[in-house]
């Protein structure tokens, strides 16, 4: 009779978040950050069909980065969530902060479980307020962490090299070209972009909207 292998949990631990971060890291950036009238989202991505910027409800947009069958999952699952308790509830009771959790709780049960593949995706959930005070970023790892990030957040690829470059000029009264060339210039790209807003001065209901082509060249050309 074999006996079965023996795995300290921690080396189990380490061995699954090793795995997703390799995955993680394989993924082209994303780099959320606010502006005097927003939140941008501004990501490597030279696909014009798989999206890696989305809504998720009113207010309230995602980012994501890693295995795109993972995370576009997460995402239809977020739509779910936030359609079903603005159903249920109020539109007003659907929040950032309530999406975020409902992403860590699965997160994190299926990384603590041992017998599921750990999700190779980090996220980025934004909700834009009626002020710049009420912004929120939060920013949920594979492993269900949540990070209440105050004015940026990065995910993907060199993680901290971009943090550090974003941190250097980063100015949360800057307009939207300014956010815009920043986040190029850190991501060292200017064709392959695909970038969306939380635009708390629209008259809508609905403040996501997608930055088409025409309008990004021309946020870029004041470089």
């Amino acid at each position: 009779m074999s006996m079965p292998f023996y795995v300290a949990p921690e080396q189990l631990m380490k061995d699954r978040a090793d795995y997703a971060r390799k995955g993680i890291a394989r993924g082209r950036s994303v780099l959320v950050l606010r502006y005097r009238d927003g939140i941008a989202f501004v990501a490597e991505n030279p696909s014009r069909t798989l999206h890696k910027v989305s809504e998720i409800y009113d207010r309230i947009g995602f980012a994501a980065v890693g295995r795109y069958n993972e995370f576009e999952n997460l995402r239809m699952a977020g739509i779910r969530y936030a359609d079903l308790r603005g159903y249920s509830y109020d539109r007003r009771d659907v929040t950032a902060r309530g999406l975020a959790n409902a992403y860590a709780q699965q997160l994190g049960t299926v990384f603590s479980s041992g017998s599921e593949k750990p999700f190779e995706v980090e996220l980025v959930v934004a909700e834009v307020g009626q002020d710049a005070a009420r912004d929120q970023i939060f920013r949920i790892g594979f492993d269900g962490t949540i990070v209440d990030e105050t004015g940026f957040a990065v995910v993907g690829g060199a993680t901290e090299v971009l943090s550090e470059k974003l941190g250097g000029g980063f100015d949360a009264d800057a307009d939207l070209a300014s956010a815009v060339r920043l986040a190029a210039s850190c991501l060292g790209e200017r064709t392959h972009l695909e970038v969306g807003v939380l635009d708390r001065t629209r008259t809508q209901t609905r403040k996501f909207r997608a930055v088409e082509r025409d309008e990004l060249q021309s946020l870029l050309g004041g470089d």
